[in-house]
């Protein structure tokens, strides 16, 4: 039976925590957070963009937030930056069937411009209320290794001194759990001109293969 859905604007500490239902799994937690008030972030997106992937998956991915098309078809990874992390997986030798991909925040923040909705950084606000859901997702998944995708995956986990430049393709003992971080996929597709977009997808390559052969050393 799924949880009852709690559909308060606000939590009494500001955050998701009262209304994550506890030792559940991962169809469970989606159920609840689709209807989570904890920001006012939901007002704007289409949908609680939540999770997906293999539960149980040795490997577990976080970004900042979804984007546009991920708002809409409410679905983690599946716009340009998705299908760039598709094929760099598919590159470090990682099933992308046997991952499970989420988001620091669960939906998306934009401002407008014209016609489109142009992403806009959540604020550390926003990344608090929705933590809860992303630690519930860790511990209903359990994965060998948390990779953050960016810097905002990689500061609400790893705090907020971290430096992804300094220690990219690391493994890193992290509160009891191991972790690395690497770029954000969205990164690479900004680069300037064609020649910088291929030398950052090859580290960004790298980067994931340097997990998987540290995974292999454990």
């Amino acid at each position: 039976m799924a949880p009852r859905v709690r559909t308060t604007a606000r939590t009494d500490d500001g955050t998701a925590a009262a209304i994550v239902p506890p030792d559940a799994g991962i169809d469970d937690l989606r159920a609840a957070a689709a209807g989570c008030r904890a920001c006012d972030l939901w007002a704007r997106g289409t949908q609680t963009v939540f999770g997906a992937g293999a539960e149980g998956a040795r490997m577990l991915f976080v970004g900042e937030q979804p984007g546009d098309e991920e708002d809409r078809r409410g679905a983690p990874f599946v716009g340009p930056a998705g299908k760039l992390l598709d094929r760099a997986l598919a590159e470090a030798g990682i099933d992308r069937r046997a991952v499970y991909v989420t988001n620091v925040v669960k939906h998306f923040k934009w401002v407008p411009k014209g016609k489109r909705r142009i992403h806009s950084k959540p604020s550390g606000r926003e990344i608090r209320a929705c933590k809860p859901w992303l630690e519930a997702e860790i511990e209903a998944v359990r994965p060998d290794v948390v990779v953050c995708l960016g810097a905002t995956a990689a500061q609400a986990l790893l705090g907020a001194s971290f430096k992804v430049t300094e220690r990219r393709g690391e493994l890193i003992d992290a509160e009891g759990r191991r972790a690395a971080a690497t770029v954000h996929p969205s990164s690479v597709l900004r680069a300037q001109d064609d020649e910088s977009r291929r030398a950052a997808y090859a580290a960004f390559v790298d980067d994931l293969r340097r997990v998987v052969a540290a995974l292999g050393r454990c």
